[in-house]
């Protein structure tokens, strides 16, 4: 009859030391939405198809000439207002399946209060009156922007929004930006709100999304170095 080769003593041992992280519920958010309706957020955001990816070459070929003949039709038009709208839906929908007691867009107040504003104007920076770092309180901050040109400052626009968001968040709250014009990073960055204030590491260390194409390309660079051959 086989026996077990492990002592008692010993496995009593080795059960103590494994490491276990009891299960904590964190409070439930009240999430205030809060989007700037200038007319700078009816601005035309690009298309996915029409966007140089990050990976490819300037030498590239261009694309083919369309084939006459049906097919379908242009792509509708998207504007930001219409990719804040999807972004919401996506951000409320993901956040409900985590914990169904979230709240959003209520008056009342709740132990954690999240508010995400969504910024669109890049010629006026914003304003506020806020009481310093109120109870329980983060403020996490989207800023679509255009390029800077003489009419607009970008970079003026977001130091005013970072200034606001440390003089109102008690927890860590995030400010992204993107002057990319895709809805696609919008979506990215509301996913990556969706973390609870509670839990989130401070901004300098997160370092999600990853870049896939800059990933691949230091492992490339990595197996050149140690002279293995690498696959075309």
């Amino acid at each position: 009859m086989a026996t077990d080769p492990t002592p008692p003593a010993a496995a009593a041992a080795a059960a103590a030391s494994r490491y276990s992280l009891p299960p904590v519920r964190l409070p439930a958010e009240d999430i205030l939405f809060c989007v700037d309706v200038d007319l700078e957020a009816s601005a035309e955001m690009k298309s996915a198809a029409s966007a140089p990816s990050s990976g490819s070459a300037s030498t590239a070929s261009p694309p083919p000439p369309p084939q006459p003949g049906p097919g379908p039709g242009p792509r509708p038009v998207v504007r930001r207002m219409d990719a804040v709208r999807q972004a919401l839906l996506l951000f409320v929908h993901s956040k409900l399946t985590m914990c169904p007691d979230h709240r959003f867009a209520f008056a009342s107040i709740g132990e954690t209060v999240s508010m995400v504003l969504i910024y669109c104007r890049s010629s006026t920076k914003p304003h506020h009156q806020w009481p310093v770092k109120p109870k329980n309180f983060t403020l996490d901050i989207i800023y679509l922007h255009d390029k800077p040109t003489a009419d607009n400052c970008p970079q003026k626009v977001y130091d005013a929004l970072v200034d606001a968001l440390e003089h109102v968040s008690q927890y860590e709250g995030y400010i992204l930006e993107t002057g990319q014009g895709l809805a696609r990073v919008l979506f990215r960055l509301m996913c990556i709100l969706l973390s609870h204030p509670l839990q989130r590491c401070i901004q300098d260390d997160l370092d999600i999304p990853k870049q896939v194409a800059k990933k691949t390309l230091a492992v490339e660079a990595a197996q050149n170095e140690d002279g293995t051959p690498v696959s075309s």
